[in-house]
């Protein structure tokens, strides 16, 4: 067996700055790699994210090792135990899936037992600005059953009124990224509950979700920043309603399967989330999807260019990736930039 293994840095720049509570961007910038064995090329990627102290660089220093651990030894789960949950194992297990796929020709979707939805809603993002940009943006992705509306702690009121006007056919996701106290969660509660909200997505920094012990809101709130991993949820009882499975958090697909049984046994709501970034790093969490009430996958809608084979979204209906792309077993080539 002839196995070698790559990461590099990728930028894709996209087609409108995005804006959260925490500060903006203009590019995605991601982490890809590829383990190739006898053929066979297994791809993943990932979003090192600053929230949690990761860099383009760091998470490339830290795929080293397990790299060379793999192509020395050629055990996976050694090199993937080199690696703490977050973007550097993501885009390893991701990877590692996807070869695994290929060499068997058995899928993703049934390996896991999670058939690939051949459609589904996901949200679409209106990112923060000002109440009047917000509306142009929500106007123009009115169509969407489900937006996403990105909120800080400036006059959030107005932002969430001008989205809910141009846009009165959609539900929407509230998400201050951590922004809120609970003081302005609370004195929004009842403009929050005359819209019609799907979930309200950590309100508060992670820090501080106490002050939701025991809080009954009129909508749902759904842990994003505090949960990365299953060891995380039965802390979030009381808290939260719901918790958001990204990849970038739980360190990939692996984790990710088990979380969203553990999560279903406690009770909780699921959203499958992540951050920008191209198909390639959504086309695994897809697989997530069909076993959540929620999808928040627009990633890719957001890339100036996306791979010519990857996801689509149009309508806030997201449809898979073409086949050979990612984890169906088959091989093909073109389909990456």
């Amino acid at each position: 067996m002839s196995l070698s293994a790559t990461a590099r840095a990728v930028n894709y720049p996209l087609k409108a700055p995005f804006r959260i509570s925490r500060g903006v961007k203009t590019a995605a910038e991601v982490v890809v790699v590829e383990v190739r064995v006898d053929g066979h090329v297994g791809r993943g990627e990932s979003v090192p994210y600053g929230r949690y102290d990761e860099t383009v660089a760091g998470v490339l220093a830290q795929l080293q090792p397990a790299l060379e651990m793999l192509e020395r030894e050629g055990d996976e789960s050694t090199a993937l135990a080199l690696l703490y949950p977050g973007a550097a194992r993501n885009t390893l297990d991701c990877a590692l899936w996807d070869l695994r796929a290929k060499q068997t020709r058995i899928s993703v979707a049934e390996a896991i037992s999670l058939p690939l939805p051949p459609a589904l809603v996901t949200a679409v993002t209106v990112s923060l600005d000002t109440p009047e940009a917000m509306a142009a943006a929500a106007l123009a992705v009115a169509d969407a059953p489900l937006i996403k509306i990105k909120l800080g702690a400036e006059d959030p009121a107005a932002r969430l009124r001008a989205v809910a006007a141009a846009a009165p056919r959609s539900r929407f996701i509230v998400d201050p990224n951590e922004g809120w106290s609970f003081e302005i969660l609370h004195g929004l509660r009842s403009l929050l509950a005359d819209l019609p909200i799907a979930l309200v997505e950590q309100p508060l920094p992670a820090a501080a979700d106490q002050a939701l012990e025991g809080y009954d809101p009129p909508y749902v709130i759904c842990a994003d920043e505090s949960v990365h991993v299953g060891g995380d949820l039965a802390a979030l009882r009381g808290r939260y309603q719901a918790v958001n499975l990204k990849l970038d958090k739980t360190g990939g697909l692996s984790e990710a399967v088990l979380m969203l049984e553990q999560a279903r046994a406690l009770g909780f709501q699921l959203m499958t989330g992540c951050m920008v970034a191209s198909s390639l790093a959504i086309a695994p969490a897809l697989h997530l999807a069909g076993g959540c009430q929620f999808a928040d996958l627009d990633g890719p809608w957001w890339l100036s260019t996306d791979h010519p084979g990857g996801l689509r979204v149009a309508g806030g209906v997201i449809t898979p990736p073409q086949p050979g792309f990612w984890g169906d077993g088959t091989e093909a080539e073109g389909l990456w930039l």
